[in-house]
């Protein structure tokens, strides 16, 4: 079943590499193409957040091993922890911001490579936050001044981490971390080398392609939707029916749509409270990293837990 996956994510990531610059050539052919906050907000809460929304059944597989009956527990903790996450970003934003960006960094690294790489010493976990970061340099050494204007709306008034900025953008450490990150790809490409391992480099490339001709929010959409969240929503359909892909992708979707749905009202509650004191655009973004964040840490939180109690 796993040569199978590899097959599947190949032909996924280089379909993914072609969309890339297909629409990037559009994008250069039309002169700038203009997405709005809103559909990048649609397509986070469609596509995207549903690779999360089993979470639910995984998490019943973790209080089986606990031996814990009462799974009400799962979603008062689940809900408490994101609730958390949320009162930690307002009262000490940049700190938040720079634990949550590490964290992303090494889950975006390993559930996109993991398929591929059966180690899981320091080593490879250092190579997979390496990699991962990928995702949160690019855009700062691309566009920069934009993806600042995202941090500031994120409620980050922290001078002194806007002139730390300001110093590693000056002094090329944004292009010494992409370079590391390059590396990371090459060390795991190499690693017990296979054909489909180009998977990899069809990934970064992909990833630096949407990055240098899109804003920020639109390629960290295009990238977390499409590649990302496929990837990781694959897996999933393997693990509910690894016959039939097929099968596996309607039950996937039979029980990712609840989770989906409450999570999507969620936002649009908030989306509407904040859209009383900021402007609609300014609060889809704040919605956006502020409640991906959120969910992010239950989320690898629990990953982690089963990974652990199931060895």
């Amino acid at each position: 079943m796993n040569n199978k996956i590899k097959k599947i994510n190949f032909n996924h990531s280089f379909i993914f590499f072609l969309f890339c610059n297909i629409f990037s050539l559009l994008n250069l052919k039309i002169n700038s193409v203009t997405i709005s906050p809103l559909i990048c907000l649609f397509l986070i809460l469609s596509i995207g957040i549903s690779h999360g929304s089993l979470d639910n059944y995984k998490g019943r597989k973790l209080f089986k091993i606990f031996g814990i009956s009462n799974f009400l527990i799962f979603y008062l903790t689940y809900f408490l922890i994101a609730l958390v996450v949320v009162i930690f970003w307002v009262i000490i934003p940049y700190i938040s911001l720079i634990i949550f960006l590490i964290i992303a960094s090494y889950h975006f690294g390993k559930e996109d490579t993991q398929f591929l790489i059966t180690e899981n010493t320091y080593y490879y976990q250092l190579l997979f936050l390496l990699k991962g970061s990928l995702i949160i340099f690019a855009p700062i050494y691309f566009h920069f001044d934009d993806t600042i204007s995202i941090f500031k709306l994120l409620l980050i008034e922290n001078e002194s981490f806007y002139n730390f900025l300001n110093l590693i953008e000056s002094s090329k450490v944004l292009l010494y971390a992409i370079i590391l990150s390059t590396l990371s790809n090459i060390l795991l490409f190499t690693k017990n080398f296979e054909l489909k391992k180009f998977v990899i480099f069809f990934d970064f490339f992909s990833i630096i392609i949407i990055n240098y001709y899109f804003s920020p929010l639109v390629a960290f959409t295009i990238y977390f939707c499409f590649l990302h969240s496929v990837r990781h929503s694959v897996s999933l359909m393997s693990e509910l029916n690894s016959n039939d892909l097929v099968k596996g992708l309607k039950i996937f979707i039979k029980k990712a749509l609840p989770l989906t749905i409450l999570t999507a009202i969620f936002c649009f509650v908030g989306l509407y409270l904040l859209n009383n004191t900021y402007n609609f655009d300014d609060s889809i973004i704040k919605i956006i990293f502020i409640g991906l964040a959120s969910l992010t840490f239950p989320h690898i939180l629990l990953e982690y837990l089963i990974e652990k109690n199931e060895k």
